[in-house]
């Protein structure tokens, strides 16, 4: 399947009715039109080797940027590969309320490599996320992690290679990292994203709602008390003198 830009600057898509991403301004998956393509005259005179093309996001009318490789030149078209590259992406999210300053300072900045398509940058932050974890939660902690760690490769069913890679990363602090490819970065955003939530999230989440649920408990034993001595008390009659 291939894109064509005609000599006139329109473009022919057969999957444009089918073409949707997750918008990068909205966070909606949605479906894109596209809206502008690069100058006809000047593609042909320049042949760049990838060219970008403009849609408009039908959620929130926000353009949306993606680039495609050129496949070949033509005198009345230019056909592109059917695969793209998004310019833009949307930002990951994650609870960051019960991290450490340190740590949510690390892990955000890892997040927007990631959103920027920055996949060795990614891989290289998570590894300071992951030391610094382990600096603030000590060794005992680190072991445990390890373990769940490992627990949620099963549960994922993440082929081997690729687990390694995220575990090397993670856990062993002279592992020097190669350059990630955009499936393995993948699975290290979701990895992290569990033991963050192992280390961090579940344990805060959980001391919260302890906390709350006994605030209103003793709430409800104090009215409950204050109740029963009023129940109690006995109104004696008064004798007349």
């Amino acid at each position: 399947m291939s894109i064509e830009i005609n000599q006139d600057g329109s473009l022919n898509d057969s999957r444009e009715q089918h073409l949707a991403v997750k918008c990068p301004h909205c966070d909606v998956l949605s479906h894109i039109t596209p809206v502008s393509t690069p100058d006809f005259n000047k593609l042909l005179r320049f042949k760049p080797s990838q060219v970008g093309l403009v849609y408009r996001c039908d959620s929130c009318n926000s353009p949306v940027f993606l680039k495609h490789a050129v496949k070949s030149y033509h005198t009345d078209y230019v056909s592109l590969s059917s695969h793209y590259i998004e310019i833009e992406r949307p930002r990951e999210k994650f609870s960051y309320n019960y991290l450490p300053e340190e740590i949510e300072g690390l892990f955000r900045e890892a997040l927007t490599c990631y959103s920027n398509n920055c996949f060795t940058a990614f891989a290289v932050m998570c590894q300071k996320t992951a030391q610094a974890v382990f600096a603030d939660q000590g060794s005992m902690m680190r072991l445990r992690l390890f373990d769940q760690f490992t627990e949620a490769r099963d549960m994922a069913d993440i082929d081997e290679n690729t687990f390694v890679l995220s575990k090397n990363i993670v856990f062993d602090t002279d592992t020097k990292i190669r350059l990630i490819r955009a499936t393995e970065a993948a699975v290290l955003m979701e990895l992290m994203k569990d033991l963050l939530y192992q280390a961090y999230v579940r344990k805060g989440k959980l001391q919260q709602a302890v906390m709350m649920r006994q605030f209103f408990i003793s709430g409800d034993e104090t009215t409950d008390t204050a109740d029963d001595k009023e129940e109690d008390t006995v109104v004696l009659p008064t004798q007349e003198s």
